[in-house]
């Protein structure tokens, strides 16, 4: 079928996007995930948390959608139908929803913690701030490493992307890009783009591109994603290059990205604490941020 990844029409499952791996009957097996994850740069873990917990937390989330008129009325509440170009709706670092009892039920889950526990040898540790979105139509998430928003403490941060309900392709869905994070092709990439950091270095954009494929035809790699479905999870690191395809529908597409890192390393300070900071310059003035475009032109990439 045709989908829309960022800006470009193309074909799902095809050559161009294709599947994630799931590892998702590997749970029990700690050692292979970690092979794995060193391997793809992700690992895509079906039926991992109680799908029931997860509608439950669709529930409250829609619900504070709704209290704040970002539905459409008369539709049933679950299906988050947005209105005529309806946008993102700011959710994001809210802890009115964040950190209500359905939704920490979810992104702090005693199954998470003992798998990162496992997962790092030691205690883990996840930051307050949670990244909870309801992304509109014709919205999409552009291509970046998280180290750019994020790299201040432990390199060991690992996102947990958790779709909130069914997420077909054409609403949305995050894509990999396999090999991003250990390919020698994109060396270059993790040295440059890879060590900014968006508050010191005050840069417009976090994104590398809006663009995929350019990308993949400089660097190499192949982006992968899926359908996702109440109970999956997506796991990677800092240098995993991702972005998402894009919502064509009429319903709104909530998700929630949360970090795990292990508890004896420092974290950034922005994202902890029980009132985090967050970005404290990126976005504040934009007469002194400087564009990507122009700090890719220095890296000549």
């Amino acid at each position: 079928m045709k989908v829309k990844f960022c800006k470009t029409e193309v074909e799902y499952p095809g050559e161009k996007l294709g599947e994630l791996r799931d590892s998702g009957h590997l749970k029990d097996n700690m050692d292979e995930l970690k092979e794995r994850i060193k391997q793809d740069g992700y690992l895509f873990l079906r039926n991992f948390l109680p799908p029931e917990m997860v509608i439950k937390a669709r529930e409250a989330i829609v619900g504070y959608l709704d209290e704040n008129n970002a539905l459409v009325k008369g539709e049933p509440l679950l299906e988050a139908v947005m209105p005529n170009k309806g946008k993102e709706v700011v959710m994001t670092g809210r802890s009115a929803i964040t950190h209500h009892p359905s939704s920490t039920a979810v992104f702090e889950n005693k199954i998470l913690f003992d798998f990162f526990k496992l997962f790092f040898g030691q205690d883990a540790a996840t930051y307050d701030y949670k990244w909870l979105r309801a992304v509109g139509n014709e919205s999409f998430t552009g291509c970046h490493y998280d180290v750019v928003y994020m790299g201040r403490g432990s390199q060991n941060v690992h996102t947990v992307w958790i779709p909130i309900g069914n997420i077909p392709v054409s609403q949305g869905t995050l894509a990999i890009l396999e090999g991003s994070h250990n390919l020698e092709s994109f060396a270059r990439l993790r040295n440059t783009y890879g060590r900014i950091d968006v508050d010191r270095d005050m840069i417009s954009e976090g994104w590398f591109t809006k663009d995929p494929y350019e990308i993949t035809e400089k660097f190499g790699g192949r982006w992968l994603t899926t359908e996702f479905n109440p109970g999956d999870v997506l796991i990677f690191g800092l240098y995993t290059m991702h972005a998402s395809t894009t919502n064509l529908t009429d319903k709104f597409r909530i998700s929630c990205d949360i970090r795990f890192q292990p508890a004896g390393e420092a974290m950034d300070e922005r994202w902890a604490g029980k009132k985090p900071v967050g970005h404290y310059a990126w976005g504040k003035d934009e007469a002194k941020e400087r564009p990507i475009t122009d700090l890719r032109k220095e890296w000549g990439i």
